[in-house]
């Protein structure tokens, strides 16, 4: 049996950017497998107009090769876009013209191979052993690229409720009802709100948003929090112990979770303007929590148990439709099942991510993608950090650096000195 030097798991942009890394790579022989038909990234939410929140240059390869004949600029140059990309001065690619982007790559790209589940992965002893409904890959090492899945509060339990992930197919019969809520602070939620806030007068619902958050937190986007996505940041974070890691994803998830400034902005200037005619019909609640939904069948209504966190005071509201833009977490496969105790584990049962993105006990072996926002923090989910976490994935893989691995790239230093800060730039 052919034994590949990786066998890759799941084709989302991280991924899709390692196939494009290695396909002009003669001597390292991988292949990815992915279940779904063909490539398409977040097909729920490509509202028209929208944005991904990071530059053109956080493409799937250019900060790892900026020669490459996949970036998105060559992209641009193939479908005759680049002069009015150009024209039109702003970094910041449509959300669906990325994945337009990302679905050109992929069609160039014979490693993967698609409609290809995967339903378990054993060891024989020497190499792994991955098991679809077709064939049996044998491979040296692993990459596990298999994303995050939609992530629903306990408290919801029943009803027909929506997850933003499934937004536009969902979306004229959301319109159709009385009411629509959404919950949720982040920039999924702020673009939903203002979807439906702008069709308001001509559905004649009455739309609510509502979040725990204090505020309706803007993305910090300052450059020297930009540096927080960088290796010393990551090696920083990684080795801190697990209970300061696991704090600070809570406390930072303003960074990358809040909404585009710009989005804010426009969400209040509609409110303003519609408001010329009379009160707008919506409900925006912060510092409120959703801790229980009751649904009525016969009514075709939620009664919402919600809590206000700094008045300590309990509430219901009513609503017809309940759209939970909630986020996503990562899950861990059952096929990794067989070679459980391949992997390590943390406390809390979630991957043990070293640094270099090995979850397996010989260090070299399984390798993870965006499953490690406990131990990386930031630096997971930014496409930006793809091309390097790929170049890293790839020198462990191979052995050997293939794509320049950035070591320092920050201003700041992140952590205490090892040796006392000279005299000269002490300051009072």
């Amino acid at each position: 049996m052919r034994t590949y030097d990786f066998v890759a798991v799941g084709v989302g942009p991280f991924n899709l950017g390692l196939a494009a890394l290695t396909a002009d790579l003669a001597d390292v022989d991988g292949v990815f497998l992915e279940q779904r038909p063909e490539f398409d990234w977040h097909p729920g939410l490509m509202l028209e107009g929208v944005t991904i929140q990071v530059p053109f240059m956080a493409d799937l390869v250019t900060m790892a090769d900026p020669t490459s004949r996949f970036s998105f600029l060559n992209y641009l140059k193939q479908v005759g876009r680049l002069y009015p990309f150009y024209i039109r001065e702003n970094w910041f690619p449509l959300r669906a013209e990325y994945n337009e982007y990302c679905k050109w790559v992929a069609r160039q790209l014979p490693s993967i191979k698609w409609n290809t589940r995967v339903d378990t992965v054993t060891h024989d002893g020497e190499a792994y052993v991955v098991h679809t409904a077709g064939e049996t890959y044998r491979t040296r090492k692993l990459v596990l690229g298999i994303g995050t899945e939609p992530r629903v509060p306990a408290a919801v339990d029943q009803g027909p409720y929506v997850h933003s992930a499934d937004y536009l197919p969902n979306k004229q019969k959301l319109q159709a009802l009385d009411s629509i809520t959404v919950v949720g602070s982040g920039q999924s939620a702020a673009e939903i709100y203002l979807d439906l806030l702008n069709d308001i007068e001509t559905y004649g619902y009455h739309l609510s948003w509502i979040t725990r958050s204090p505020r309706y937190f803007p993305m910090e986007y300052t450059k020297l929090t930009l540096e927080m996505t960088s290796p010393e940041y990551i090696r920083y974070h990684q080795a801190l112990p697990m209970e300061v890691r696991d704090r600070l994803g809570r406390e930072q998830r303003h960074l990358y979770k809040g909404i585009s400034a710009d989005l804010v902005d426009a969400i209040y200037d509609t409110l303003y303007a519609k408001s010329l005619h009379g009160q707008v019909p919506t409900t925006l609640l912060t510092n409120t929590a959703l801790e229980g939904v009751i649904w009525d069948e016969a009514e075709q209504r939620y009664t919402l148990a919600l809590h206000h966190a700094e008045q300590n005071r309990s509430f219901t509201a009513k609503t017809q439709g309940l759209l939970l833009s909630t986020g996503y977490a990562p899950r861990v496969p059952s096929f990794l099942e067989p070679v459980r105790d391949r992997i390590r584990w943390d406390a809390r049962g979630r991957f043990d991510v070293a640094v270099d993105y090995a979850i397996d006990v010989t260090g070299n072996e399984v390798f993870v993608q965006n499953a490690e926002e406990h131990t990386h923090s930031v630096n997971a989910p930014d496409l930006g950090m793809g091309p390097y976490r790929n170049s890293v994935i790839l020198k462990g893989i191979t052995g050997r650096e293939i794509y320049q691995i950035e070591q320092s790239v920050a201003f700041q230093q992140f952590g205490a000195p090892t040796a006392d800060i000279p005299r000269q730039l002490v300051t009072s």
